[in-house]
């Protein structure tokens, strides 16, 4: 499909941005060891007051580029969304001034760099649509294409019904308003969940960190309190599972606020 096309003066390296796939930078990357050394000396300390736990840090920093990773896609994948529903809005008012399918999404194109900036992703996905509509492809191929390539279920939705109202013919117009409107609806419905999140997520990542700070507390009011769990098997042990129990805490936690509507 989009990455088959071959038509005359259509670059293909401005068709392969795939949002199911992230790259992390080399800053991304030195940042994301940084902090996973920081947080395996933190655990090797607080859980078994000894560096050999440092050790761990090879898998710790695995799993944490793989968690930002995760992030920055979901993160790229959410500003998507977030302008392609401003961008179809955006077609669905040219529409109604009379515009023609083609000519509305060419106009949105500018409203998006005026909201969003030059260079954010639905602008350069509309300047793509306007590259091709002058080489003569159709405007539902390329929504196709993207729809494909988002990763974004409501996107895909939303060309595919657009490209279907196409073949069908009748009254597209009215077909397309409908579907913006819809699509518009559940998309505000997913940024109100997320907004209501927010603050929730701000609080379980204060309580990920209420351990580490009763445990500075006690050794700056009481030295000595955790002695006892150190440097023995039976401590070990003990510490072993309040670890176990704490990381399973953590991953519930994460499940319990991915929300999806």
């Amino acid at each position: 499909m989009w990455e088959n096309w071959r038509r005359p003066g259509w670059e293909q390296k401005e068709e392969k941005t795939e949002y199911d796939v992230y790259r992390l930078s080399v800053r991304e990357i030195l940042w994301g060891l940084c902090k996973s050394a920081a947080v395996t000396g933190a655990f090797a300390y607080l859980f078994y007051r000894s560096w050999a736990g440092c050790l761990a840090w090879p898998v710790t920093a695995v799993l944490c580029l793989k968690g930002d990773r995760k992030r920055k896609q979901k993160q790229r994948k959410e500003r998507l969304s977030a302008q392609f529903c401003d961008a179809i809005q955006a077609a669905a008012s040219g529409m109604q001034a009379g515009y023609s399918v083609e000519n509305a999404f060419l106009e949105a194109e500018r409203e998006i760099r005026a909201l969003h900036g030059d260079g954010c992703e639905m602008a350069e996905e509309l300047a793509a649509v306007g590259k091709g509509l002058k080489n003569g492809i159709p405007l539902e191929e390329m929504l196709i294409g993207l729809g494909g390539r988002s990763g974004v279920e409501e996107i895909r939705d939303f060309t595919e019904a657009f490209a279907a109202a196409k073949r069908m013919g009748g009254n597209l117009r009215a077909i397309v308003l409908r579907t913006v409107e819809l699509t518009r609806q559940r998309m505000e419905v997913e940024q109100e969940i997320r907004t209501i999140l927010a603050a929730r997520k701000y609080e379980q990542k204060v309580m990920t960190l209420v351990p580490f700070i009763l445990f500075a507390y006690l050794q700056l009011s009481s030295p000595g309190f955790f002695d006892v769990l150190y440097h023995n098997a039976a401590g070990q042990t003990v510490m072993t599972i309040a670890l176990a129990l704490y990381l399973s805490a953590c991953g519930l936690s994460a499940r319990i606020m991915d929300i999806r509507v």
